[in-house]
């Protein structure tokens, strides 16, 4: 392999790894992911690596199985390519910024996105994020959209890059599981988002707490063959346009005087209600 240790903060090695945005990334065609197990997710969803660097001590424990999945999915030649940056811990943590983060950190190339009008083409229950900005809930929500099977993930274009590496990560690499597609800028306008959702045949259900607001365990709803789940950011919730415009207003049905869940929350329970009698085979 191509080993290298790095003992300097300041080394240009580092540059991805400790000093570049995650915009800054994005437009480089990369991103940055953060332990085996989320590397393990996008290799395996056929992302090709670009370099790793590795806390010293956790070559075998944290590095070996992508090693070893680097190799089987892109071969000795490739994997012999690839840099792979050994550091102490103390190293590490100055660079990174994360003390609870186990040693591994590996830098992929981004594939091409996919194109919101065919994401929307084949499937029957999708989530929407408009505007959600958080990483920690967009990866919570990703995580439950693929476990309790919803189709893919749409979000608008101000919501946060499901490949930013805090995100991935609490998803746990579901990221790179489900199929997701973010909308361009003109897209993501409201009415223009409910119109291109509206033409492939969903029908849209916000979550939302309004007057007409059904629970969110409703037979009709369910019967739809394509619905697609609209979730706000936290606080202020789904514009009002988005509210007015859908076809359904949904809430979960609260008690001790709460109003409503945290949006990672409130979307596991409304997956699992709405994909009963239309979930993905598994």
């Amino acid at each position: 392999m191509n080993l290298t240790d790095i003992q300097d903060f300041n080394a240009p090695e580092m540059d991805f790894f400790a000093r570049a945005t995650e915009r800054q990334l994005r437009e480089e065609g990369m991103f940055l992911t953060e332990s085996a197990n989320v590397s393990l997710r996008a290799l395996e969803a056929g992302y090709e690596p670009f370099s790793m660097l590795v806390e010293n001590g956790r070559m075998d424990v944290e590095a070996g199985p992508v090693i070893d999945e680097i190799e089987k999915r892109f071969g000795r030649e490739i994997l012999d390519s690839i840099p792979v940056y050994t550091s102490d811990r103390e190293v590490v943590i100055n660079m990174t910024g994360h003390k609870l983060v186990r040693g591994l950190w590996t830098l992929f190339k981004r594939k091409t996105e996919n194109n919101v009008n065919d994401f929307l083409k084949d499937k029957r229950r999708i989530a929407v994020l408009v505007d959600v900005v958080n990483p920690v809930n967009v990866g919570a929500i990703f995580r439950s959209a693929a476990a309790l099977g919803m189709d893919g993930v749409l979000l608008t274009h101000s919501s946060v890059d499901p490949l930013t590496r805090r995100t991935a990560r609490v998803s746990m690499g579901t990221v790179f599981q489900i199929p997701w597609a973010q909308a361009s800028l003109d897209d993501s306008e409201y009415s223009v988002l409910m119109k291109l959702i509206g033409s492939y045949g969903y029908k849209t259900v916000a979550m939302a707490l309004a007057d007409d607001s059904v629970s969110v365990d409703n037979d009709e709803i369910r019967a739809n063959e394509r619905i697609a789940v609209l979730l706000g950011t936290e606080g202020t919730g789904l514009p009002k346009e988005v509210i007015d415009t859908s076809d359904y207003r949904v809430r979960i049905p609260m008690f001790h005087g709460v109003d409503s869940l945290n949006v990672a929350a409130a979307s596991a329970v409304s997956f699992w209600e709405l994909t009963k009698n239309g979930s993905v085979s598994i």
